[in-house]
């Protein structure tokens, strides 16, 4: 779903770029195959004249970050003798002169590149240099989060809807629900967040083992997260770990969520929302 970064982990992107470079315009897009990148997202341009630009790889400036996958930069665009022009009509229409360009790369895979840019020639510092370079990590993090997302969904969907779980393959449910739930609040996209939301909750009731007397139980979503590493085996510390928290806030949680179940041990509290279907 490449359109979804592009709207939401690339947005923010550029707008860090541009708060943290004091650059006025930051600019990219994903690559659609392995030499060609369209710029989806724009901010603060004036014209509309970089949307849409497919970027082939070696090709102006982006095109030599994406085929070299290191940062590139230039003084002066125009006059620059370091890379082609095939995109000086766009660039000129923007006004831009000095720019960064920064592939972003996932496994050592161009995926994208973002741009930082100045309307006058002057030398880029270090400190635009590295804001470059952090905007692209976080869209580097945001792929590389979508990228696990997406696999453990093909996984786990094949035990959802096949047509039943032998029972020594609960342990792995039980993990891929886990590792799903942690990954739920790194994912900015609202649409991928429902989907993943939705798929723990098949996972959950996968087994047909609610019991139909059980009362409702409500779990704040950071209470079940904490509720299904406790129940994949994890330690608070552990729990902890994965799920980005500090120790003492993960006790808290779980004591929450033993309140809410009536359990009086971890153990309790795992077959309640197991009971509940919370739980697969």
């Amino acid at each position: 779903m490449p359109e979804a970064v592009d709207a939401v982990e690339m947005q923010a992107a550029l707008a860090g770029l541009r708060r943290t470079s004091g650059l006025p315009v930051a600019f990219g897009g994903l690559l659609s195959d392995a030499r060609h990148a369209r710029i989806g997202e724009l901010n603060g341009a004036q014209t509309s004249a970089l949307r849409g630009l497919v970027v082939s790889a070696g090709s102006g400036l982006g095109g030599k970050a994406i085929a070299l996958a290191r940062p590139c930069a230039v003084t002066d665009y125009a006059a620059s003798r370091h890379i082609s022009h095939e995109y000086d009509t766009a660039v000129a229409a923007e006004g831009l002169r000095s720019v960064v360009a920064v592939p972003v790369v996932v496994r050592r895979t161009v995926r994208g590149v973002l741009y930082g840019a100045l309307r006058t020639p002057v030398s880029l510092g270090d400190r635009t240099f590295d804001a470059a370079v952090a905007a692209a990590r976080d869209v580097e993090q945001a792929l590389a989060v979508r990228d696990e997302v997406r696999q453990l969904l093909a996984l786990t969907r094949e035990q959802v809807d096949g047509p039943g779980t032998a029972p020594a393959a609960w342990e792995d449910v039980r993990e891929a629900h886990r590792e799903l739930r942690a990954l739920v609040p790194k994912v900015a996209d609202p649409a991928l967040r429902d989907e993943l939301l939705g798929v723990c909750g098949r996972l959950a009731s996968a087994s047909g083992a609610r019991v139909p007397a059980a009362r409702e139980v409500g779990l704040a979503p950071r209470e079940l997260d904490v509720l299904a590493c406790v129940a994949a085996g994890a330690t608070n510390a552990a729990a902890a770990r994965q799920l980005g928290l500090r120790p003492e806030t993960v006790k808290g949680y779980l004591r929450s969520a033993m309140r809410r179940l009536g359990a009086h041990t971890r153990l309790e509290a795992v077959v309640a929302a197991r009971r509940a279907g919370l739980l697969p």
